[in-house]
């Protein structure tokens, strides 16, 4: 038996990558599986699979002692190049190209509004906040104000900054908490904003950004209004990605 699981860690270390795509499908698995059966959808999968990487993050430092979170442990060292910023941009481009310019160009001045705003409101936000906790160096605040916009905006802006591990880890932390109170509030606050129609849905979307929780929130109120939201809330994260490193960073270092 010994023998077995010996050669079985032998053949998970040397094709390390393989093995982290396992770690992960199964974790993703176990996360929307989790969000089914028992919030019934209303806390999305990718908020619950991020939790969960968090937590083997934590373990694996404690664990080893180091500096890459689970991907220290040398068996599952291929997550710290799945979990890299080369897959991370894919899924961004790829994402993006899920989405047509036209289609949201017929929101009109409304639409294109709310994106600007959103995204830039998101940003003072955060950075206030992180302001408010003593960070003081342009980099850390625009990276924590891109985590006030979404998970995925902050560690681009912090890879693209240089900025440090710890100050992405709270860009993330950012991100995922407003992800969680978008999909958690939208269908509380639904009927009070006129969240009810297409149109509403596309500029709700790019108000907030954050797919995932737009997405849940809008499952959770009418699914029919899913593929508008998802669609500002894209664009959400590519105009972030792009004004967060370079606009806004040169706004935040003309401040401080």
């Amino acid at each position: 038996m010994i023998e077995v699981v010996d050669s079985l860690e032998a053949v998970m270390t040397k094709y390390s990558l393989v093995t982290a795509f396992a770690v992960i499908g199964l974790t993703v698995w176990i996360s929307y599986f989790l969000s089914a059966r028992l919030t019934f959808g209303r806390l999305h999968g990718s908020a619950i699979a991020i939790l969960i990487g968090l937590v083997m993050a934590y373990i694996g430092g404690v664990v080893t002692d180091g500096t890459k979170g689970i991907a220290d442990i040398e068996v599952l060292a291929g997550i710290g190049l799945m979990g890299g910023a080369m897959f991370r941009d894919i899924a961004i481009v790829a994402t993006a190209f899920g989405v047509r310019l036209e289609e949201f160009l017929e929101t009109g001045l409304s639409g294109v509004l709310s994106l600007f705003s959103g995204v830039l409101v998101s940003f003072a936000v955060g950075g206030m906040v992180a302001f408010a906790f003593g960070y003081r160096d342009a980099v850390s605040i625009t990276t924590i104000g891109g985590g006030a916009a979404t998970y995925i905006v902050g560690p681009v802006t912090g890879t693209a900054l240089s900025a440090s591990d710890e100050v992405m880890a709270l860009s993330v932390a950012a991100g995922l908490v407003k992800s969680i109170l978008v999909m958690t509030m939208t269908p509380v606050v639904a009927p009070w904003i006129g969240l009810d129609n297409p149109r509403s849905a596309l500029i709700f979307g790019g108000l907030m950004g954050t797919t995932s929780g737009v997405a849940a929130g809008l499952a959770a109120t009418d699914p029919k209004l899913v593929p508008y939201g998802a669609m500002t809330a894209t664009f959400y994260t590519g105009l972030g990605c792009l004004v967060g490193p370079s606009i806004v960073f040169l706004v935040v270092r003309a401040l401080v």
